[in-house]
């Protein structure tokens, strides 16, 4: 059993900076990337960003520039710095992993979700 579990989020002013966290734990194998997306209510689901294992970080391009994502290998956590937020940055914002456990094959691994809210 896989768990990622996330934390961070909250209510920030615009221009205001949050940092989140997500750590997976449980039997696994290989972790081949780690990533954020979010999700506003009645749309899909979109990536933030992403960072495999030893590659480059991908942004969306509404966030290069304001938002770092990093690793943690030993941690098997991932965390995403977010600067300069904006009002249109706020969304429930997911942890993903792509992994494969000792019993299992390789798939996508989702958190619970921390709501992101920028507001004045």
């Amino acid at each position: 059993q896989v768990q990622l579990v996330e934390s961070g989020g909250g209510l920030v002013q615009p221009g205001g900076s949050l940092r989140l966290s997500c750590a997976a734990s449980g039997s696994i194998s290989t972790i081949y990337a780690m990533g954020w997306y979010r999700q506003a209510p009645g749309k899909q689901r979109e990536l933030v960003a992403d960072i495999p294992t030893g590659g480059t970080p991908i942004y969306a391009d509404s966030v290069k520039g304001r938002f770092t994502i990093s690793r943690d290998i030993a941690k098997n956590a991932v965390y995403l710095q977010m600067n300069n937020l904006k009002p249109g940055d706020t969304d429930a914002y997911y942890c993903n992993a792509d992994l494969k456990t000792y019993s299992d094959p390789r798939r996508d691994y989702w958190g619970q979700g921390t709501q992101v809210t920028v507001s004045s």
